[in-house]
């Protein structure tokens, strides 16, 4: 993680031109954003590090709907490779190859990535279909992908996704939360085998205290995901042209 990373993190919320300096008001400003910045990296840091447990050094991964960029950013100092980070957004905060999601079609080549993530973005698709079908095209045969998602199980939960449906459905269109038995129908109906699911701690957001479930999933196929690319080589992914005109990409090999 470098200095310079901290630094643009700092530089963006620790400015606070509304209050004057040496006030009690300002220093406990000033301590209150400190402590909601080291809680946003820190989240995203033992996120990256639990995903990187299960993708091979190495890999390159896609993040979809990746926010901040922070997990895209600790991901790639721990696989040693570049993570590429899309969202609908004009922007990221973390420093990462970020590329602009139009909602339909993700900005990468076919067959160019050997793990695709989404970190409770799954229920924001309008179309869950058609996402499913975009992370297929984009990943390589046998490739992996990661989905952490808010489980409606119990009405507790469902509440708590009702009140998120609420914040978020005018940035990113009605939300749609499914139980388990759902999810996982929509992943191998979309040619996806989930290789591993299991429950997570609501206790690990204090502030969204909902039930969230892990799925490790594989593109159905014979070959493979590649068990490492070298730390050093150059990512070359490829993006989509203005005319949807793909730029040559390498072929995936077989591990």
């Amino acid at each position: 993680m470098s200095t310079e990373f901290f630094e643009q993190v700092a530089a963006a919320e620790i400015e606070i031109p509304s209050l004057p300096k040496g006030t009690i008001f300002h220093g406990v400003r000033r301590r209150w954003l400190r402590e909601r910045r080291r809680r946003k990296v820190g989240r995203a840091y033992d996120m990256a590090l639990e995903i990187a447990r299960v993708i091979p050094r190495g890999s390159e991964v896609l993040d979809v709907g990746c926010g901040n960029g922070f997990i895209a950013h600790h991901l790639s100092a721990m696989l040693g490779t570049k993570v590429t980070g899309i969202d609908v957004m004009e922007s990221t905060e973390a420093d990462i190859d970020y590329r602009r999601y139009d909602g339909a079609q993700f900005p990468i080549a076919n067959n160019s990535v050997d793990a695709v993530l989404l970190c409770y973005v799954l229920h924001h698709a309008q179309d869950v279909h058609v996402m499913l079908s975009e992370m297929k095209r984009v990943l390589c045969p046998g490739g992996l992908a990661v989905i952490y998602e808010d489980i409606p199980a119990t009405p507790w939960d469902r509440f708590v996704c009702w009140t998120h449906n609420l914040q978020w459905r005018r940035r990113t269109g009605v939300c749609a939360f499914r139980n388990e038995l759902r999810w996982r129908d929509a992943f191998e109906n979309a040619g996806f085998e989930v290789m591993r699911e299991r429950q997570l701690s609501r206790l690990r957001n204090l502030t969204h205290l909902v039930s969230r479930r892990f799925y490790l999933l594989r593109v159905t196929g014979e070959i493979s995901v590649r068990a490492a690319r070298p730390a050093n080589q150059r990512s070359r992914l490829s993006v989509l042209t203005s005319n949807d005109i793909e730029l040559p990409s390498y072929s995936c090999r077989a591990s």
